[in-house]
């Protein structure tokens, strides 16, 4: 009979448990405690927003790493705190955030408000204006990773978002729950724009109703002058998500978004950091799709020489896309990641605390500002 292998050790600095949270994902003893989880969609989907030590963290709940994790959160109380344990000994407090008030509400036309944008971690108003793309509908083009449709087929959000509409939930939002920041991102859709055109005019009326800072999130739009219009419209911090690093990876991983090439993402980047300001400008990496550590940390030093935040996260697979069974990473993978690329970041004077609005603001897809926190401690 083969030994059991050993155990990994219980992580005991703040860091190492969320980064070994978001890989191993959590179990959680009361169901219903994911009740407002976010299942598909653009985003941090399938994981459930859970605060540790005042930092806010989507954790994947419902994965197939997550059923068979470790690390189990109690039944909450009425005000949503609970306990997270590992073999039975708890190992931290941690509560959940409440169900938003705006959730409650409806538009004249009655389309339910969490259909419009949605919470996300504890004080981000989150939306995809246009939940459609125009790869996704081929296999051969889509993103792997991409569940941008399985929510719209569900009835669980709608396909366009009207300026209107996203201006009316986002000043009920920051009313009602206090929301502080807010992220527009964007199925791409036909035209050289790629979706630069929608989100200026949905910034626009959102800036008209509230004050409320916006990240907008978009592939590189063929015409730099679109960084001035979004600036313009209200936008505060822009995000061009890379994804994946090396050619190798973004030809197999996301072969439609390859064909918008590694240069054109570092031209863009150039451009768009004199119209918003070092560290206002970002991008998405997912570890674990196949990148060596080694090339991103290389595209991270890269890019913060250019003044953009690289923002990186564990993959997480997603039901009903092609890589719902692919394997998260490690969390001592990711550790080789963010400990070294949170110094990174604060020798290269850019801080998630700095940022406007948006994923880095946030923080709750990844360790990488409490590796950061960390540091200043």
């Amino acid at each position: 009979m083969k030994p059991m292998p050993p155990k990994a050790p219980i992580p005991v600095r703040t860091e190492e448990l969320i980064n070994a949270l978001q890989s191993s994902g959590v179990r959680l003893v009361d169901p219903s405690a994911g009740a407002d989880s976010r299942r598909g969609g653009a985003g941090p989907s399938d994981h459930k927003a859970i605060t540790i030590d005042g930092m806010t963290v989507m954790a994947p709940v419902h994965t197939a790493p997550a059923f068979d994790s470790p690390y189990l959160v109690e039944k909450p109380d009425a005000f949503g705190r609970s306990r997270l344990t590992r073999d039975g000994k708890v190992i931290a407090d941690v509560s959940f955030p409440l169900r938003p008030r705006f959730y409650e509400l409806s538009t004249a036309d009655g389309v339910e408000y969490w259909k419009i944008a949605t919470l996300h971690g504890r004080d981000v108003l989150a939306t995809t204006v246009l939940q459609s793309c125009v790869r996704y509908q081929s296999r051969a083009k889509t993103c792997q990773f991409c569940a941008i449709g399985e929510s719209l087929a569900a009835g669980r959000t709608v396909e366009r978002k009207t300026p209107a509409q996203l201006a009316e939930v986002a000043e009920a939002a920051v009313r009602l729950d206090g929301v502080r920041h807010m992220v527009m991102t964007t199925g791409t859709p036909p035209g050289k724009d790629r979706g630069a055109a929608i989100l200026a005019e949905s910034a626009a009326a959102v800036r008209a109703a509230v004050d409320l800072p916006i990240q907008a999130q978009c592939e590189p739009p063929n015409d730099d002058a679109w960084f001035g219009r979004l600036r313009e419209a209200g936008v505060d911090a822009l995000g061009m998500h890379l994804e994946a690093v090396t050619p190798e990876v973004r030809a197999r991983i996301m072969p439609g978004k390859a064909q918008v090439s590694l240069e054109r993402y570092d031209a863009a980047f150039a451009a768009a950091v004199p119209v918003f300001g070092r560290g206002q400008v970002s991008t998405y990496i997912l570890a674990g799709l196949g990148d060596a550590p080694e090339a991103i940390l290389a595209t991270c030093e890269r890019l913060i020489g250019l003044g953009v935040y690289p923002f990186v996260v564990p993959f997480v697979p997603i039901s009903g896309t092609p890589l719902e069974r692919h394997p998260t990473p490690s969390a001592d993978f990711m550790d080789a990641i963010l400990r070294p690329l949170a110094r990174m970041l604060v020798a290269g004077g850019l801080k998630a605390t700095d940022v406007k609005a948006g994923c880095a603001k946030c923080g709750a897809c990844s360790a990488l500002s409490t590796y950061e926190r960390a540091l200043a401690s």
